[in-house]
């Protein structure tokens, strides 16, 4: 098992960047992808893309990202690659129901984004949770709930 225990740098930063596109073009990087729920975890184990089971144990101060460098070498790189957010867009129907279901996701703790006059809610679950939270306040026609394709 390879331990990782710091990030090194990101993929985009000299001298990383080119050294990650030599290593690519010969087939020696490794990718390990998370979610985003778990860039804030500082220890868990992981397989890569290629198989290679990895521990990783972090220092407090440091926290995974999309292009974290955990391991860097001759033979071999192994970089962190965040999988894809998905959201649940609401759109309220008036500032009343704009205010309540801000109040309401904020009690939830949700993490969520502003897209214009949209919310974005970050799916860290099966959107079907999210939806039965939400059930009095669609039922009501307070909120609409939208695809990403909307």
């Amino acid at each position: 098992m390879q331990i990782l225990n710091s990030i090194l740098g990101y993929a985009a930063d000299e001298p990383f960047d080119s050294a990650l596109h030599d290593l690519s073009h010969a087939g020696k990087v490794e990718y390990l992808t998370i979610s985003p729920e778990d860039t804030s975890r500082r220890r868990m184990k992981v397989i890569t893309n290629k198989g290679t089971e990895c521990a990783i144990a972090l220092n407090r101060d440091q926290q995974l990202s999309d292009g974290a460098v955990l391991n860097i070498s001759a033979d071999r790189a192994i970089v962190v690659r965040l999988a894809q957010q998905k959201w649940l867009l609401l759109e309220a129907q008036n500032h009343a129901a704009a205010l309540e279901v801000g109040y309401f996701i904020g009690n939830l703790h949700w993490k969520v984004e502003f897209e214009g006059e949209r919310l974005k809610v970050a799916l860290q679950g099966p959107l079907q949770t999210y939806l039965d939270r939400l059930e009095l306040l669609i039922k009501a026609g307070k909120i609409r709930t939208l695809t990403e394709d909307d």
